[in-house]
């Protein structure tokens, strides 16, 4: 796979060194077009450090490398060192990079990582029933176009931007910037798995005439788990020293996957009356998984409040002033590098989402059984682990999108292998041959799945102003997701569009049998059942939907994603910070 060049590699020939500015002269500063304060002229180098009469470090960048800024906050044309200065300079940093990458986690950030891992935990619990488990607890009972109105429940996740400048600017000093928001917001997921597990029966069993009610309360945990997310992110970026903060995203995999896996394939696993008949198990409702977590979220939370400490923050910080933040986050919108940015994280996903978000519906329509399905996402969540710590490392060096780029193709590659897998389901009892491919195809379109995230988040962390830490990665951290989520909605309610089915009743009058209704909506299929009729497929929009999301989304990554992400990957440090110019990492 071609790459394009990084910035450092592109000053390694030698040039023959400038008669203006050569090893033993001073750099010359081209003053035309420095910034003035007070009649006083103000210049800053290539590395965004202001000269205050100080003598540049050899190890700073060359212009070339880290050209600066076009908009009024950087101004300034400059040329500070003589090519050889620059070349020498360029293979410091080369050095220091390859040094970077290889040094080991200190104490403090594995003390670090294993608090954010937990964190983590607690926001994937929620997101794995709201967006896991309850959608397959309520495919046989409802339609697909009746679970798209559901899916609006994961929303709250991808619109978090919206209320992040928020949580990152407004705070009571004494308990901290980031856990005064973190405490009330695992209080009240708690607390609200603690209410939902007194009614799950009622309306998990006949959940047709309780549509927005589900709705309703699961978008309220997810947005609860989606702002204490807010706070995470940026507490991750001063938890962790500059050398280890691309492991924040190797945190956020470990502690969201297992969370979410937890809520997933082991409450499935669990709650399947076949599992716990099999091997001698209790049945695990919802109702007493729902308790045992509030309890954990409510331990966890008080550990958070009485012991750990938070390093406190300036009371006049213009950066914590909300009015401020918003207009940082304008600023940030308005950068045209993170308009591609947002916008190329918008179409992503789409080649491999109609696979995704249907083909397990699919096949425990077809008859899959839910201990299957869980069986095989629990053998597949160590490698998920495995592949976050793999990516963590793979992404720390200056092309931190390179694992996002490669697994992109893995997971396009498994949308056909899931379309002949429901097509050739072989119903129960499976063959062992069927149930390994199927393993096989759960763990490696998951290990490339979360090569990806965390290569993407990783680059997120790398290039966020840790000012605004929280709102500047919430924002990229939301187009990521909103990628994945606002497809959802119509590749479900596609499925049904495309389907034809219709009700088989057999006329025992005459033996023959005939077409009673339709068999694609909620109250078709309940009207077949009543006259003891079978729903007959003769057209699926499942392989339509999964087609045209394919085609349509690798059309998109060829033409404008990929060459996009080259581009973004190559552009200095400077250009991503939207505050005061600041001094680039070394």
């Amino acid at each position: 796979m071609s790459t394009v060049d990084s910035p450092v590699s592109s000053t390694r020939k030698r040039t023959k060194p400038n008669a203006s500015t050569t090893r033993g002269q001073a750099p010359i500063v081209n003053m035309s077009r420095a910034t003035t304060t007070n009649g006083k002229y103000h210049a800053h180098s290539s590395s965004l450090e202001k000269l205050n009469g100080e003598a540049l470090s050899p190890r700073s960048r060359s212009r070339e490398e880290y050209p600066l800024d076009t908009h009024e906050d950087a101004p300034v044309e400059m040329s500070l060192l003589g090519n050889g200065v620059r070349v020498d300079a360029a293979l410091e940093e080369d050095e220091e990079e390859k040094d970077k990458s290889s040094k080991p986690l200190s104490e403090k950030d594995k003390k670090a990582m294993v608090l954010l891992i937990i964190l983590y935990l607690i926001q994937g619990v929620p997101l794995g029933l709201a967006l896991g488990s309850v959608p397959f607890l309520l495919r046989e009972h409802l339609s697909y176009a009746q679970l798209a109105f559901i899916s609006f429940s994961s929303y709250p996740y991808s619109l978090k931007l919206f209320w992040s400048p928020i949580v990152d600017s407004l705070f009571y000093h004494k308990l901290g910037r980031r856990k005064s928001w973190i405490v009330p917001m695992q209080l009240v997921i708690g607390t609200m798995m603690l209410l939902i597990s007194t009614n799950t029966a009622t309306i998990m069993e006949k959940p047709g005439g309780h549509i927005v009610e589900l709705t309703i309360t699961w978008t309220l945990l997810v947005f609860f788990a989606a702002t204490q997310d807010i706070a995470v992110d940026g507490w991750a970026l001063t938890l962790l020293s500059d050398d280890a903060k691309a492991y924040a995203s190797t945190a956020q995999t470990i502690g969201l996957n297992t969370g979410y896996f937890a809520s997933y394939t082991v409450f499935l696993a669990f709650n399947s009356e076949g599992f716990a008949s099999k091997y001698g198990v209790p049945r695990l409702t919802l109702s007493t998984y729902l308790r045992f977590w509030s309890v954990v979220c409510y331990a966890v939370t008080a550990w958070l409040f009485f012991f750990k400490k938070e390093e406190p923050v300036a009371h006049d910080d213009p950066d914590l002033q909300l009015k401020s933040v918003y207009k940082s986050m304008w600023r940030m919108c308005k950068l045209k590098h993170v308009q591609k940015l947002f916008l190329m994280h918008l179409v992503a996903k789409i080649a491999y989402l109609g696979h995704e978000s249907v083909t397990s519906l699919k096949l425990v329509e077809k008859g899959l059984a839910k201990e299957d399905l869980a069986v095989a996402v629990l053998i597949d969540f160590p490698f998920q682990i495995i592949a976050g710590w793999l990516a963590g490392r793979w992404s720390r060096g200056d092309k931190p999108l390179r694992p996002w780029l490669m697994a992109f193709w893995v997971r396009v590659a498994f949308v056909f292998v899931g379309m002949a897998m429901v097509a050739t389901f072989p119903g129960n009892p499976l063959g062992w041959g069927w149930f390994l491919l199927y393993i096989v195809v759960t763990v490696t379109n998951g290990f490339a799945g979360t090569i990806q995230f965390v290569g993407v988040s990783a680059f997120h962390t790398r290039i966020s102003d840790p000012t605004i830490g929280g709102t500047y990665m919430t924002m990229l951290n939301t187009a990521a997701n909103m990628g994945g989520t606002w497809p959802g909605f119509f590749i479900l309610r596609g499925v049904d569009y495309f389907t034809i089915a219709h009700c088989q009743v057999p006329d025992k009058a005459f033996g023959t049998l005939i077409k009673a209704s339709e068999c694609v909506s909620e109250q078709g299929k309940d009207q077949c059942k009543k006259l003891a009729g079978n729903c007959v497929i003769e057209r699926d929009g499942y392989y339509i939907v999964a087609t045209a999301c394919f085609a349509i989304g690798v059309t998109l990554w060829i033409t404008f994603v990929r060459p996009t992400a080259l581009t973004l990957q190559s552009l200095p440090f400077s250009k991503w910070r939207v505050n005061q110019p600041r001094g680039l990492p070394t």
